[in-house]
């Protein structure tokens, strides 16, 4: 395994123009030895090192990123610091402005503390406002879908142009958009799916724009929403997040 990860990173480089690249320093950007490279050299500089000198303590890691989960602040004080010596020893260092000591602060731990919240694979982790069954609204830390993650998939949404799709019918629209839809209320859905449904709820608002430019008997905005209410009667599982969000109204 050695000499095939030796001839990986000493492999000769050919830049998009033809002319051959110095190999001086890392794998190229985007190979697709990159993640696998990663992934083994932090599983022995990492995983196995924390499991072995602090078998009691919780972690998480994807790639180049990871949550430890310590009980005490000052556990955690002691943990950061081994790890920055150990990432030193294998030529690492922790990136100053994303490493960070945070307080998960709930209902029940409500100490002040500089860090509250972090985004970790998509999810901002902080105390949300939760509903018991009885009514009651009760602060848990819990992850929901991140800022950056929400405008990501709305920029992706805005690019599909659907209310400008009017060659399509609504069956090849749905066609079209479920796949990704799903995959996005699959993952990002798994935790505090309200936080998603206001997108979703935009994609009806497309949906509305479309049937108004598709039908000129349906042009008035109040016509096309009674239009979208009765199709989501009548075909609640054409398109996959009229379960969540069967229309816009």
């Amino acid at each position: 395994m050695v000499l095939y990860i030796e001839r990986w990173l000493q492999a000769p480089l050919r830049l998009p123009d033809g002319r051959p690249a110095e190999r001086d320093r890392r794998t190229p950007q985007g190979s697709p030895v990159s993640p696998v490279l990663v992934n083994l050299f932090m599983h022995y500089a990492f995983d196995t090192w924390l499991a072995r000198e602090y078998p009691t303590v919780q972690f998480e890691r994807y790639a180049d990123h990871a949550v430890v989960h310590c009980v005490t602040e000052r556990q955690a004080r002691q943990v950061l610091a081994a790890i920055e010596n150990r990432m030193a020893q294998v030529g690492l260092r922790l990136h100053p402005g994303k490493t960070k000591i945070v307080y998960c602060q709930d209902g029940h731990r409500r100490l002040a503390f500089e860090h509250t919240s972090f985004t970790f694979l998509g999810f901002t982790f902080r105390q949300w406002s939760v509903r018991f069954a009885d009514g009651r609204l009760f602060l848990r830390f819990m992850p929901a879908i991140s800022k950056p993650a929400l405008k990501k998939i709305s920029a992706e949404v805005w690019r599909w142009r659907l209310h400008c799709r009017n060659t399509f019918t609504f069956t090849e629209l749905a066609r079209a958009i479920n796949p990704i839809v799903a995959g996005w209320m699959q993952y990002y859905g798994a935790f505090n799916r309200s936080s998603l449904c206001p997108l979703l709820g935009r994609i009806n608002a497309y949906l509305v724009r479309w049937i108004r430019r598709k039908y000129k008997r349906l042009q008035g905005a109040r016509k096309a929403q009674r239009k979208l209410r009765e199709i989501t009667t009548r075909y609640p599982r054409m398109f996959v997040h009229w379960k969540w969000v069967p229309s816009s109204w």
